[in-house]
């Protein structure tokens, strides 16, 4: 195995780590917007000393925890208006808190899990000197319900071999869609708060085919042919019942598109886009029939038809299947791409594939064994046995890659590049 360098720090999952979050109402035989009007008439009609007392118990719960409640309640009860076709006039200030408190809820989003990282240098590179690069680590938080979706870390990583993470500040917010209508499955744009740094900000599932979680964001740092660069991300969201591949993208991490991805080979997960067009087309590594690696090509970014076989199991930890484990890095030698085995008692392992620069459909080499595989402890967790990750990064004469341990934390560890290439066969 490599000879690489596990950092000491790990993320752990974290149920401290609340946003507040819109409450549905269901009741079993009445529309939701029935109960829901009930709900109002019963606020409506408190008394202003019970009124007070119930909104001073709420604040004095919540306040500390969460940013500008105050602001999220009156917002909540303006979308609650929306929906009932309330008359403004007579309601006062405390009662429109009181209401939209009463349709919200505290959602704990990494309490259950943290996993599958990925990582691209972040939009602000001032400051630094030449052996660091400003990071920004996208995590997949488990929270209740299984439901999944995307927090982000910013940090510091150092050729010699430094890591430091910013600190989370003290409150997390959800992404905002402005008018969005929770019935279209079509594409969403979310805004991070404007007082939110990209550790503080965690994107929340949207569309009812999203509704069960966004899995497993593998970011990439895209030139465009005019020079340009653009941050591209491809997921996977699952509604409960289906898959789809799904497309992040945006040039800051301010406003930000998601876009559903169209075509026979974007029913399956674990796309990853390469980061610049080869041959005037969008290349595209896929995995739609779970066991095999396809490359694709397509003239459209949203849309992916076809594909080429590229790889199938070969060795005996991945016999069951590979996949890819991000976005292909560009090194001296050609394309890197991280991949999974998974192997006897289904245990998922890390190794590495070649690809030539020009042309990534031939195999220049792969791993024999992994390079990295979960031992001792880091084999107990939520989902046992696992190692993963949706992606790494060159730094320096090293890869530095974050990832998933047993869907339970996330680890960093540094892999020498020549090392990695002498190992491949």
């Amino acid at each position: 195995m490599i000879q690489s360098q596990l950092h000491p720090l790990r993320l752990k999952a974290d149920p401290s780590r609340v946003v507040v979050r819109p409450f549905h109402l269901a009741w079993q035989g009445d529309a939701d917007h029935d109960r829901a009007q009930r709900l109002v008439n019963a606020i409506l009609k408190l008394d202003d000393r019970e009124l007070g007392r119930q909104l001073k118990a709420v604040m004095h719960d919540f306040e500390q925890r969460h940013w500008q409640t105050r602001k999220v309640f009156l917002k909540r009860f303006q979308e609650i208006c929306d929906m009932l076709a309330l008359p403004l006039d007579g309601i006062g200030d405390k009662r429109q808190q009181m209401i939209g408190a009463y349709f919200c809820h505290e959602y704990s989003y990494a309490a259950a899990a943290l996993m599958n990282p990925s990582i691209v240098p972040h939009p602000d590179q001032t400051g630094l000197d030449r052996h660091t690069t400003r990071i920004l680590i996208s995590l997949r938080a488990v929270g209740e319900g299984h439901i999944s979706s995307i927090a982000f870390r910013e940090g510091l990583v150092s050729s010699k071999g430094g890591l430091q993470l910013a600190s989370e500040p003290p409150f997390a917010t959800a992404a905002d869609a402005p008018g969005l209508d929770t019935k279209c499955d079509g594409p969403v744009r979310v805004f991070r708060n404007e007082d939110t740094n990209l550790s503080g900000m965690v994107i929340f599932p949207m569309t009812p085919a999203q509704a069960n979680g966004l899995e497993d964001l593998r970011l990439t740092h895209f030139t465009h042919e005019d020079g340009t660069r653009e941050y591209f991300g491809t997921y996977t969201a699952f509604s409960g019942r289906g898959i789809r591949s799904e497309l992040l993208r945006t040039d800051n991490f301010r406003e930000i598109d998601l876009v559903p991805m169209t075509g026979d080979a974007a029913r399956n997960k674990g796309m990853a886009l390469f980061p610049e067009k080869m041959g005037g087309q969008y290349v595209m590594l896929g995995r739609q029939d779970g066991q095999n690696l396809f490359l694709l090509r397509s003239d459209d970014l949203t849309h992916w038809e076809g594909g080429d076989l590229l790889m199938g199991p070969k060795y005996a930890w991945e016999f069951i299947q590979i996949g890819n484990c991000g976005a292909p890095i560009l090194i001296d030698e050609g394309w890197l791409v991280l991949t999974h085995g998974v192997g006897a008692m289904r245990q998922y392992a890390l190794g590495a594939v070649l690809l030539d620069r020009h042309d990534p459909s031939k195999i220049l080499g792969r791993t024999r064994y992994p390079i990295l595989q979960a031992e001792d402890d880091d084999r107990n967790g939520y989902v046992p046995n696992v190692v993963y990750t949706c992606g790494g990064m060159r730094v320096g004469d090293q890869l530095f890659m974050p990832y998933g341990i047993s869907d339970s934390s996330i680890g960093f560890a540094f892999l020498p590049l020549k090392e990695l290439i002498a190992a491949m066969a």
